[in-house]
Order: structure tokens, then sequence, then C-alpha cells
């Protein structure tokens, strides 16, 4: 009996290796995990337990005995100089109890902790030598990390160079500091739109999207992903300090960014109670949060306790179980995208779930949907991927009803029936019909028409109805309906023809980058097309563009370039370009908005909000001739909130909690008025 339970643990143990390698994989490197953090702890937790009971079957290469590793072949790695180890972590308070029990059995000394929310992000080391930014590492394998300096230093909370305060802590000559690169949720839904925008896969959480941004090639695209950092670890070889709190509040005096939400706890009792508080404080955070760090805060006692082989023994990690719900499983939709992408929609029993009630949620694509071996009828789990978007994660098989039918996923369109091709890269299926496709069709005209793009009077259901009756089928179509024929449809009056068609005229006048953008080439996306445009000038110019040219673009790579040639030499895409010429809209650059009106907005960033005497976007590039930086959140780097009417009310709530200061309109005319010098109005403005 004892024979045959080694070898069904041994069984048992392998298995569990190859399946926590493969997540690991998926988590560290791909930034794609396929399950969550709850069901990959118990995987490991069955994993430590069985080592325990059959030790002869531990390895030194078990996941048990090291940290997952980002480490990617396109950067430098480098040894760390003190290993950077994962902490442990539980779900049970009870084991929190027992963290505290081994501490008072290996020490009679009084001891206090440091509780810190336990931020969801990307694991960042940073030294810095004779008070500048030496070099950024992410963790690696733990002994070693890719070198991201180059990314790193476009991050504003990150300093490249530390002042000392008055009469405060000295720099040391050399110190390691470490912490998490997180992006905030505002930062994280713009860049999950201009995902969508580009028919891209939007990341499944900002902890995806973090570490993603952290390995792009591209310093300036990744400077505008909107990444923030908290530091919480400050090693040296000769530590001045004698707690862990003082040593980072003198990093936060040389101009680090440490949390505001750590707080001393002199007992066990105190640290439950910081962890009850934030497990319903994290959610009204503007950013994610998966738990609560516990730390002796004592240094001293810290080396006492010690490590073992992949976390310290002095800290541990409470985790909070994702708020998750359990419903049935109706059935599932395959919506094309405007790119042609087929995504299985899920739709659920109404539940509620965070605050809202969830009623749809994303599959992703048919490998999920096999992964999760899901059937129609299932009653499934679903959770919210960083607290925002409704995923499954789950099946409850005790619940599967009999001969619950298996989802079959379309081999052809689900609109046009054209046979589906499988996108390898992004384990997508799409449909190549993209001229011809009406949903495709119909999602470009949306495209085309909104706020970003074109800004015409036309929403989801006016494209419907226009396409329904046969008055557009390519985009040129829509400066063509006579104003008789849309009297003729249902709900038209002679004011709302008046009001589109002073839409259609003023769309004439939009630049060219977002004309650019509004004709939805795959994988160009707001920022990339404005780059683009920016490059090349014209339409003619980037119509004629060999790859070669278009890779010398900043934001272009190898996809977006072959995506723009393909477009480019279709002989329809062609046709329209010249015919929306012929309309009149803007297919060059107007050289006048290109030119600086004067440089007294210089090293300032500028968030605007609400509603001005010109549109935002006209707004936005008159701060930007006056050589001001735009961005689309607060954060600690932000200059001013440029605030008109009906500003967004979260913005000026974060704008006073980090002590930004606010401007109007008027404050801003009077700042950039021809003959003002910038400091000194930067001086005066400084008292607003």
């Amino acid at each position: 009996m004892a024979k045959k339970s080694h070898k069904a643990a041994a069984e048992r143990i392998a298995l569990l290796k190859r399946e926590l390698e493969v997540h690991n994989r998926n988590y560290y490197v791909l930034n794609a995990p396929t399950i969550s953090d709850f069901e990959y702890d118990l995987l490991m937790q069955e994993l430590q337990g069985l080592e325990a009971m059959f030790p002869d079957l531990a390895t030194q290469d078990s996941p048990t005995q090291h940290v997952g590793s980002d480490l990617a072949q396109a950067f430098e790695q480098v040894a760390h100089k003190y290993p950077m180890m994962s902490l442990g972590n539980t779900y049970s308070l009870e084991e929190l109890y027992e963290f505290n029990d081994r501490i008072a059995k290996a020490t009679e000394q009084p001891w206090s902790f440091s509780c810190e929310l336990k931020f969801d992000g990307t694991a960042i080391c940073l030294t810095y030598r004779d008070g500048k930014l030496l070099r950024a590492l992410t963790r690696g394998d733990g002994t070693k990390g890719d070198d991201v300096t180059r990314n790193v230093v476009n991050i504003p909370a990150i300093p490249r160079e530390l002042h000392q305060a008055p009469g405060g802590a000295p720099i040391p000559q050399e110190f390691e500091i470490r912490g998490e690169i997180y992006m905030p949720f505002e930062a994280f839904e713009r860049l999950n739109e201009e995902r969508a925008d580009r028919g891209e896969i939007p990341f499944a959480n900002p902890r995806n999207a973090a570490a993603g941004s952290l390995k792009l090639q591209n310093p300036e695209e990744m400077a505008s992903r909107g990444l923030d950092c908290v530091l919480y670890h400050f090693i040296t070889d000769d530590n001045p300090f004698r707690t862990h709190i003082e040593a980072i509040e003198a990093a936060h005096s040389w101009g680090l960014p440490v949390s505001q939400f750590s707080r001393r706890a002199d007992s066990i009792e105190e640290a439950m109670e910081y962890i009850k508080a934030w497990d319903t404080k994290r959610k009204e955070l503007p950013f994610a949060t998966d738990g609560i760090v516990i730390k002796v805060n004592e240094l001293d006692l810290q080396r006492q306790l010690g490590f073992t082989a992949k976390s310290p023994r002095w800290a541990t990690a409470y985790k909070f179980k994702p708020e998750s719900a359990l419903t049935p499983l109706l059935s599932i939709d395959y919506q094309v995208g405007r790119t042609g992408a087929v995504t299985p929609v899920a739709n659920l029993e109404p539940v509620p779930l965070s605050g809202t009630i969830v009623k749809r949620a994303s599959l992703h694509n048919k490998d999920q949907m096999d992964l999760l071996d899901i059937h129609i009828g299932d009653w499934v789990y679903v959770e919210k991927g960083g607290e925002i978007i409704p995923k499954i994660t789950a099946v409850e098989l005790s619940k599967r009803p009999e001969n619950a039918p298996l989802p079959h996923f379309p081999e052809v369109c689900p609109d046009c029936g054209t046979p589906l091709v499988r996108d390898s890269e992004q384990a997508r299926h799409y449909c190549p019909n993209s001229d011809n496709c009406p949903e495709q069709i119909k999602g470009r005209f949306i495209h085309f028409v909104s706020r970003k793009a074109m800004d015409i009077l036309a929403g989801d259901a006016t494209v419907e109805q226009l396409y329904s009756n046969g008055l557009i089928r390519e985009l040129p179509d829509l400066y063509t309906i006579p104003p008789m024929m849309l009297l003729n449809l249902e709900g038209w009056q002679q004011k709302s023809v008046e009001n589109f068609l002073d839409s259609l005229e003023k769309s004439k006048t939009v630049p060219f980058e977002r004309v650019l953008y509004a004709l939805g080439i795959r994988h160009i996306g707001e920022t990339t097309a404005k780059a683009v445009a920016s490059h090349f000038g014209s339409m003619d110019a980037l119509m004629n563009a060999s790859r070669e040219e278009l890779l010398q673009v900043p934001d272009i790579g190898g996809i977006m370039a072959d995506a723009i040639l393909e477009w480019s030499k279709n002989e329809k895409h062609r046709n329209m370009v010249a015919r929306l010429k012929a309309i009149g809209l803007r297919f060059e650059i107007d050289e006048s908005s290109r030119q600086k009106l004067s440089d007294s907005l210089e090293g300032c960033t500028v968030v605007v909000s609400g509603n001005f005497s010109i549109s935002r976007e006209e707004m936005k590039r008159l701060i930007e001739a006056h050589g001001g930086k735009c961005t689309g959140s607060v954060s600690g780097s932000t200059t001013w909130l440029l605030a008109g009417e009906k500003a967004g009310p979260e913005k000026l709530k974060k704008a006073e909690k980090l002590g930004i200061k606010v401007i109007s309109e008027d404050d801003f005319r009077r700042l950039t008025a021809p003959g003002t010098e910038s400091e000194t109005e930067k001086d005066l403005f400084s008292n607003i």
C-alpha cells in the first residue's frame, strides 16, 4: 500500500511540476495567464504538501524551490547583487497567527510589523549610485534579471537623480530599492481601448499590461502607457537604519515613490485590523491590489530570521480571495469585430459581482473555451479581471447537467459565411472577407464616425439604420446621402438631418492624423496614426512608402508596417482615399498646426478634462504648440489639470489627493499669452 501511495505521489508530483512550469511561463514571460492566482496557489500548495510527505521526491528543479522567471532574450541579463526572492503567501488568517508564533519562538525581544498594500504589478529592482539611477532589473529568475533601464527612465514616478532633504538622512553611496511597476485602472482602460481599435487582444488585467509594457522594445511607446511605481524594500551593504519603516521614509525624502497607505502595527491583532479595513477600502483605489504584505519592522530581527530557499521568513503576504459569482451559462454568441476577429461571448444568468450586475463575459478565443472544457448549461465561476473585466475562470463540474452540449466554435464567419482563418500569433480566428462582411463594414463606419476619429453625429443605431437601408457600403457614402432620403427614415426630422449634415461638413476640418486613424487600418491606433502622419506628412507619401521606410517611424514595428503595406496596395482602398480626398477630407499635415508658438509650457505635463471654448483635441494641440505634453490621466508627474465645464469628477478628486494644481481655460490663456516669461508664469501659477 505504501509503495502504491509513493508511486501515485510521484506521478502527481510530475504532473503538478509540468502544469506549474507552463503557468509560470504564461504568467512571467507571455503575460497571459490562463488561470487565476488563487488556482495557481492551490496547485503550488498541493505540490508543497506532497513534497513534504515524500521528501525523496523533492528536487532542486521543482517550482517550489525557485521563483518564476520573466527573462526575455531581447534584453541583457544582469546578475542580482542580492537574490530577488518571492514572498510566501496565504489566504488564511489563521496562518498569519502561525507566522506570528514562529517569530515569537525565534526571539524574546519585542517587535513590530510594517503592514503594506500588495500592489498587483510587476517586480522591479533599482540601483542608485552617487544619487543617480544606475540600473533597473526585473525579477528574472531571482538570481539574474533583464536590464530594462532604458524603459524605466520613461516612467515619470522614478527619478533619475535623488536629492537629500535639508536635515534629512544622507543618501548612501550605493543601494538597491525594490518595488512594483503597475498600471492604474484609468491607463489600463485607455490602453485596452487603443488595442481594441487596432484589432489586438486586450490585456486581461493591469498586471499583465504593466509587465508587457516594461518589455517593449520601443522605450517611447512604453512612455505612453501611463505606468506608475511604488517602492517598498531598501537594501545596502551597510544599512544605517534601525527599522524598515525608517529606511522607506528616508527613501521618500530623497524623492523615491513609496506607498502612502503603509502602517506600523505593534501586534498581530493590529495587523489583522489593517487587513480587514483594506479588504473593503481597496475597492475604492485607482489601482489593483491583491492582498496585504506583513513584514517584521526591525532589521536586526529580519537578519536573525533569515530566508528559506525562495522567500524571507520575516515577511508574508495575505492574499484576498477574488470576488467571484457562480451562475449558469445560457448560451454563447460569436461576435465579429471591425477587424474581423471573432470573439466568443458568454451569455449568463444575471448575477451581482463587485457592485455591478454581470450578464455577459468574454471567453477570449477557442483555446480558452477548450481549456475550460465549457458546456452549454454549465454553472460557471465569474470574476472581474483586475476588478474590471468580467471573465469566466472555471466550471463547477458537480452542477453540470446531463447531456450538456459542447459549444461548436464556428468554422465560417457567423455574419457572412466566409471560412475563418486562425491567427496563430494571437490565438484568434478572424474573417478574411474584410470588404464584404456586413459586421466588419458596419464596425468600420462606427469607428470612422467616433469622437476620436471624424466626430460625426452618427451612433451605432444610426450606422445600422443607414446600412440596412442600403445607403452606406463604403466610407465616402456617408457624404453623398441625399437629405430627402434621410427625412424618409424613421426618427429623422429636419433638425436632425441638419445636425448630421453639419457634422459631416465639420469633419472636413479634422486633421490628417485623425483621418488616418479613422480609416481603421489594422493595428494602427490613435497614437501610431499620429506618429505616422507626422513622419510622412501626407497620405500619398504613406501609401507609396516601402517597408524599410515604414520601419523608420519610431512607433512602427514589423506587424504594423506589413498591415499598412497590405492596406495600401488594395486598389479598393486607394479608390476610397481618392473619393474622400475629392470630398474634401484632409490627407496632408497642416504645417501651420505643427508650428511651435512658444516654450511657455516646456517641461510641463497637462491633463485636459471637461468642455472648453474650443474642442478638447484643439486644446491638446494648443498645449503641444506651446511646448507642453498632454497625458490622459492624473499622476504624480502631472503639472496641471486643465479643467473646463463638467470636468471629470474622478480626475478632480485625484488631483486634489495628489496636490496637483487645477487651472481654468482663462488661467491657461494667461499662461500662454505672447510675451510671458515661462519661469515667471510657472512661479505665478504655483500659487493657484
